[in-house]
């Protein structure tokens, strides 16, 4: 990671940060979230909505980023994400951040609010759906979705290579649910995009696995289903 100099104010907006996230508790929530399997070596409990709010007070900053990413609350991890600066973010960041994720609230987190702006968003997506780490494919694969939503815009070519990394993926039943999300995403980016995911959920009921078979029977209802071809024709 790069070397970055401290400064005074970054220090007491990050001082004011921990103040505000502990004034935003909720025990309840805790208990909730341990309930699904999301646990924090510390977690208040805070609302996406009041991290919304406290990271609207303050302009984004790499440093004070930094500074919240290496406090490792879960509150603090989030608001990295939702106070860096996607041009200032570096693969190296990308990499040390996304390999040691503990659960898959903040690989979304860190997709959502920053990794899917920056410009290595494409590289590292396909990367990491290639990685060996289950949250390091959870979070390749999630990163495909947000960007099938928020790159439309880009030509359909740039997401052509996922189809060679995905098929390993759809058998793994602890990714059915991201794999399903995001890959619907695909194929709604455009018709030709929608035609070729088509084809290649077909190809996924080949594989001599029982998972792929499900997916793909759930992928195509969506893909061919009214609304999905419907958006095509109202989107000409």
């Amino acid at each position: 990671m790069d070397f970055i100099i401290d400064d005074p104010q970054r220090e007491h907006e990050f001082r004011q940060i921990l103040t505000k996230i502990r004034q935003a508790k909720s025990g309840e929530t805790v208990d909730q979230m341990k309930q699904l399997g999301l646990n924090y070596k510390v977690n208040w409990g805070a609302s996406i909505i009041s991290l919304r709010e406290i990271a609207a007070q303050y302009e984004k900053n790499h440093l004070l980023a930094m500074k919240l990413w290496n406090k490792q609350w879960r509150e603090t991890m989030i608001l990295a994400a939702m106070l860096d600066v996607p041009a200032e973010v570096t693969e190296e960041q990308m990499d040390y951040w996304t390999k040691t994720l503990e659960t898959t609230e903040i690989a979304e987190s860190l997709n959502t609010f920053l990794w899917c702006k920056t410009k290595f968003a494409f590289i590292k997506s396909l990367e990491w759906c290639r990685g060996k780490k289950h949250l390091v494919r959870f979070a390749g694969l999630h990163l495909m979705g947000r960007l099938a939503i928020t790159e439309k815009s880009v030509i359909d070519e740039l997401f052509d290579p996922f189809f060679d990394v995905l098929s390993p993926l759809a058998k793994d039943p602890n990714l059915k649910q991201v794999f399903y999300r995001s890959f619907v995403q695909l194929g709604m980016k455009s018709k030709i995009m929608n035609e070729e995911a088509v084809l290649f959920a077909e190809s996924l009921k080949d594989i001599d696995s029982e998972e792929s078979s499900q997916l793909a029977d759930l992928i195509l209802t969506e893909l061919r289903s009214d609304y999905v071809q419907e958006s095509f024709v109202k989107n000409t």
